[in-house]
């Protein structure tokens, strides 16, 4: 595998185990030119996923897009970068069982699921994106909702 620091084509495998929640091989790597150690990640793909934009317009799934959409949502809150693998590991397995093509769409709605039961300020922050929201009061009407449904019917708000 080449080095991500000195594009050195020969690399030896130091360490490999599965990763958590075993979707992945992780790969402990040494550079045979420069020396340098790097990590790198072995996944089944099941198939070539295409992502219809909304335009219409057609591009390549992109796990590294995904993770980039989910990390921004779950900046500063402490949710651990494994929790964030799980999570696109467990959406990139759900899209790709629905068949080639994705609606963007269907991409955020199976993110919202699994950010919903994850962590509700970052499933906030991820729908603002996604649903667009244009003011305040879109913020407080997803506020409201997520309240209602994870607060019991006898017990009292906290706000």
């Amino acid at each position: 595998m080449r080095c991500p620091f000195c594009a050195h084509e020969n690399s030896q495998v130091k360490d490999s185990r599965p990763s958590e929640d075993a979707a992945a091989i992780r790969r402990r790597r040494q550079c045979e030119g420069c020396g340098a150690r790097f990590t790198t990640f072995e996944r089944v793909q099941l198939r070539e996923l295409t992502v219809i934009k909304k335009d219409g317009k057609r591009e390549p799934f992109d796990r590294a897009k995904l993770e980039r959409a989910i990390g921004h949502a779950c900046r500063k809150r402490d949710i651990g970068a494994d929790k964030i693998d799980r999570l696109v590991s467990g959406v990139q397995r759900q899209l790709e069982t629905r068949g080639d093509e994705v609606r963007t769409a269907e991409i955020g709605e199976a993110v919202m699921a699994g950010l919903k039961s994850l962590d509700h300020v970052a499933y906030i922050r991820f729908a603002s994106i996604y649903k667009d929201f244009s003011d305040p009061g879109d913020f407080a009407e997803i506020a409201e909702r997520v309240e209602k449904e994870t607060v019991p019917p006898n017990q009292d708000k906290l706000l």
